[in-house]
């Protein structure tokens, strides 16, 4: 595997599920057909904060992600947030993510108590941690989402 690369995006629309199109165009992975896995960061892979991903691969490819997304119909404000922590020598880490109806602060403070829950279940030594949010907030007749998300390599053919 390449690398995971953290990537994030808001977005507004009449629908919800084209704000959440909106959302993933943002971050350049609304494109591909999303595999979500379960938040454990494998050994020497390296985690890369990209923003926006650069192309991964050909449309229609299967990615796989972690993702935290939250989207809301307004007026109201949609965050998401996705914290994560590699043991020491680039050894696993873990990701944790959360999303919803509220701030970035509130949803930063959410991932980091999930991740230190996390981290107490492992005795790895842990070195650190990251946290990126995205936030957005949807008027009145519209639809907001954000998402932040850790895509795992390069996508792959789904058929």
């Amino acid at each position: 595997m390449s690398s995971i690369r953290i990537a994030w995006g808001t977005g507004t629309a009449p629908t919800e599920m084209a704000a959440y199109d909106a959302a993933l165009a943002d971050a350049n992975l609304h494109n591909y057909n999303l595999v979500g896995v379960s938040s454990v960061i494998p050994a020497d892979v390296p985690v890369e904060v990209v923003g926006t991903a650069p192309d991964l691969g050909p449309a229609g490819n299967r990615l796989t992600v972690v993702e935290a997304h939250a989207s809301v119909a307004g007026p109201s404000r949609a965050s998401a947030g996705l914290a994560w922590s590699r043991s020491e020598d680039s050894g696993p880490g873990l990701f944790y993510e959360a999303s919803g109806e509220t701030d970035a602060d509130e949803i930063a403070d959410v991932v980091r108590t999930g991740l230190d829950a996390g981290r107490d279940l492992r005795d790895w030594a842990f070195a650190g941690e990251q946290v990126e949010t995205a936030t957005v907030t949807a008027d009145a007749g519209e639809y907001a989402s954000a998402v932040v998300l850790a895509a795992y390599g390069d996508s792959t053919p789904i058929c």
